[in-house]
């Protein structure tokens, strides 16, 4: 399989006329499509395949020493010391070699700010309004990012793109398959719920602040959230006392994109993925959380959230943190290095995250910091539990863990093969596969995609 661009010369892709449902084509109080933003992944070519004589962490039990796991059909068939393969599978012998889940971030900007880092491409943060929760980072994405195969080749399988941080409500955030594709659709992990990025702190008053507006204190973010979750609680109302009295479209209420977003983390169907360092802001969310009745689904930076680990426990929600990124700014400035080892001790829901396009490249680094860190300050933390923190934790924030994150029969075969420990630093990754399809291979350059873009700027293979 060679990659030209985004499509390989196995693959051709059709471009399908959208014909409209007849009754979404009349004239009426709603004449939209709801899933006119669906995805069109389909996975590339697999065969079937057997991995064996590797050490395997499951991120679902212990190590599996000398183990054999079969891809097949783009889903894990079998995992274990003793794996039975059809004959015609490849076989690959893993021999000193480690197998992981695809590690999946939680929090990138790869795509809406894209490399080359210039100001044409900074499409992160709509700052034009505190709240923009009508808008979604899938329409900045840029698929030609070269980003996204430089984070491939760090064993990066999936991750949500996230709008910035420059506002109380900063959009809705969306989660890719790391895949070549020439539309972001291609790239939608089918079934993933859409995010919404909240921020609170620092960055929304400091940007409104600014520009003498609200807000532009803690107390006005405060009441900004509140008045947007009071509107879109109203907005539900009317929708469900329409939908109870027959659901007549041209009885239809107003559609309100923004209030919809909002609406939609009422309704359990949007993630919320919330922006915030200190602890008492945390908390503070939560309770804003529970007048409006939804879910925080992960806090994100949370450079405090050993502070309050009891509580994201108790509220089931989780941390992507950071190794060690601290005193940046004054709201970063008690970050500690064992706040990870913290988490995952008091049981919590523990995930390194990148937001950063060099870090994202080298996750496995980040969690051995974490997991040294903890260590050093006498926590017990195996790497088969530390997996996790790079895999399972973050495809459950997603809501993705039920078909992938993990080495188990049936989920979605999104496999990595290292070099060595992964969490050394001089393991690296090997071959990566996305839904069983060999995407990466660091020895074979028909095995390297890269995009339309990086192609026209790199000589020939083999020129000098």
């Amino acid at each position: 399989m060679r990659f030209i661009g985004a499509v390989t010369t196995s693959v051709l892709i059709a471009i399908v006329p959208i014909a409209l449902p007849h009754a979404q084509q009349q004239t009426g109080a709603a004449p939209f499509v709801a899933n006119a933003y669906e995805s069109t992944y389909k996975p590339f070519p697999s065969r079937t395949t057997v991995i064996r004589n590797a050490t395997i962490l499951t991120a679902a039990g212990p190590i599996i020493e000398r183990g054999s796991i079969l891809l097949q059909g783009g889903k894990v068939a079998a995992v274990g010391q003793s794996v039975q393969a059809p004959a015609d599978a490849l076989v690959i012998d893993a021999t000193g070699k480690w197998v992981t889940p695809g590690i999946i971030d939680t929090h990138s900007h790869m795509g809406v700010y894209a490399a080359p880092g210039i100001e044409s491409l900074q499409d992160g943060n709509e700052m034009t309004s505190p709240n923009t929760a009508e808008v979604s980072a899938e329409h900045s994405i840029w698929p030609q990012d070269p980003q996204f195969d430089l984070a491939l080749a760090g064993g990066i399988t999936a991750m949500q793109i996230l709008p910035g941080s420059a506002n109380l409500f900063g959009g809705r955030g969306v989660t890719l398959k790391n895949v070549p594709s020439r539309t972001a659709e291609g790239m939608k992990f089918p079934g993933a719920p859409y995010g919404l990025k909240m921020a609170c702190g620092e960055n929304p008053k400091r940007v409104y602040g600014s520009r003498n507006s609200s807000p532009q204190t803690r107390m006005g973010n405060v009441a900004g959230y509140r008045r947007a979750w009071q509107a879109a609680s109203e907005y539900r109302e009317s929708l469900r006392r329409w939908k109870a009295s027959g659901a007549d479209p041209e009885k239809r209420p107003a559609r309100n994109l923004q209030l919809e977003t909002l609406a939609g983390v009422l309704d359990g169907e949007i993630l919320v993925h919330n922006h915030c360092y200190r602890a008492d802001e945390m908390v503070t969310m939560i309770n804003i959380a529970r007048e409006f009745g939804y879910k925080i689904t992960s806090f994100h930076h949370a450079v405090e959230a050993y502070k309050i680990r009891d509580l994201l426990v108790a509220n089931n929600i989780c941390a992507s943190m950071w190794a060690d990124w601290w005193g940046f700014k004054l709201e970063a400035y008690d970050g500690i290095r064992e706040n990870i080892a913290l988490v995952d001790q008091a049981k919590g829901c523990a995930i390194v995250h990148s937001d950063d396009a060099n870090g994202i490249q080298r996750l496995n680094q980040e969690a051995a910091k974490a997991m040294r860190a903890g260590w050093e300050a006498g926590m017990k933390i195996e790497r088969a539990d530390a997996v996790k923190w790079l895999t399972l934790n973050p495809a459950k924030a997603l809501g993705i863990d039920k078909v992938t994150g993990s080495l188990e029969a049936g989920k979605n075969a999104d496999v990595v093969i290292w070099s060595s420990d992964p969490f050394s630093v001089y393991a690296r990754a090997e071959r990566v596969f996305v839904d069983g399809a060999l995407m990466y291979d660091r020895s074979d350059p028909n095995h390297q995609p890269k995009r339309d873009f990086i192609t026209g700027l790199l000589p020939p293979a083999g020129a000098r």
